[in-house]
């Protein structure tokens, strides 16, 4: 990633966010619905839904400081899509940040300053060829 980037305007962003979230709802619905038709029950349709809604968050948590685990919060109804609004408008920022990382992301992520000021960069860690991705992420001395 090239140290001259920039931030999103507002609408750039905005469209994005609003895009991950169709994304990540209407496919739900859809099926959600087949299976309502098929089957007659209504149960079915929020399971559905709802299980689309937490595969959604479990894909886009690591990118946005969510763990994988807060997929389970995406099965509860309505919540589910606050979460993945949440998500959509974190990562539709990327690959800045305008939130403050988690505790075990710190020792990777940087504050920006100058322009940038305000923003957190948190690169992934390059692993070098032949070692394990476990070697590469510790925390040096």
């Amino acid at each position: 990633m090239g140290r001259d980037v920039s931030p999103r305007g507002l609408f750039g962003r905005s469209l994005i966010a609003t895009l991950v979230f169709t994304a990540a709802v209407v496919p739900g619905w859809t099926f959600g619905g087949l299976a309502e038709r098929y089957t007659g029950s209504g149960l079915l349709d929020w399971l559905v839904t709802g299980a689309w809604a937490a595969l959604t968050v479990r894909l886009l948590a690591p990118w946005a400081s969510y763990r994988p685990r807060d997929a389970w919060l995406g099965l509860i109804p309505l919540y589910n899509w606050y979460l993945v609004c949440v998500l959509g408008w974190r990562v539709s920022l990327l690959p800045l940040r305008d939130w403050e990382p988690r505790e075990d992301e710190l020792w990777r992520a940087r504050w920006l300053a100058g322009d940038l000021i305000g923003y957190w960069r948190a690169d992934p860690v390059a692993v070098p060829r032949g070692e394990p991705a476990r070697a590469a992420a510790r925390r040096p001395r």
